[in-house]
């Protein structure tokens, strides 16, 4: 895959804001009721890069993010780092960021001007993708990697319910956003971003 210096910087960028999200989590004074989790903007950006950069470079953007984090930056939401975190439950929600963008990138025309309608169906996608691919992932590690016996309703208790209404609300925003940096983007000739 051949990237531009553009499109390496914008790559980079979207990777560090997804870094900086990650990282004031462990600060937020805001934890999702019932859970001891606090308020993550990662979801925000992911669905921000999709929109933005695009299928190939948004998911490119959160790839880097996953595997900064792997090579033992401490940049996820847990101040652990390296490639144990693979086996952490939470890690298939990473890997979910990467197909979220993606997915979110592909409902997104490449051409013309996006109805808002349009963002909203990418960002509703783009959630609905991050789910797929973590709940799975949360339910085999519980359940065949710690040997916990875990339901799968207790799993949708402890990792979809207390969060779908947080994650909605985000992709409404970015949706908003989103469509007000691209048009922007439009409007003084840089066009040339290549959602690809």
């Amino acid at each position: 895959m051949k990237l531009t210096a553009k499109e390496i910087s914008l790559v980079a960028m979207f990777a560090a804001l997804t870094s900086v999200a990650a990282i004031l989590s462990r600060f937020s004074l805001i934890v999702i009721p019932f859970t001891q989790v606090p308020f993550s903007l990662v979801p925000f950006v992911v669905l921000l890069a999709g929109m933005i950069l695009g299928p190939r470079l948004g998911a490119l953007s959160i790839t880097v993010y996953a595997i900064m984090g792997l090579i033992g930056i401490p940049v996820f939401e847990s101040p652990m780092a390296g490639p144990a975190y693979i086996l952490k439950p939470t890690f298939g929600f990473i890997l979910g960021f990467i197909m979220g963008a993606y997915v979110t990138g592909t409902i997104l025309p490449r051409q013309g001007s996006p109805t808002l309608a349009r963002y909203l169906a990418a960002s509703l996608a783009g959630i609905a993708a991050i789910y797929i691919v973590g709940l799975p992932y949360l339910y085999l590690i519980l359940n065949f990697y710690l040997g916990n016996t875990v339901p799968v309703m207790q799993v949708l208790k402890i990792g979809f319910i207390p969060y779908i209404g947080f994650d909605l609300i985000k992709g409404v925003l970015a949706s908003f956003l989103s469509m007000a940096v691209v048009r922007r983007l439009k409007a003084s000739g840089m066009t040339d971003i290549n959602r690809a």
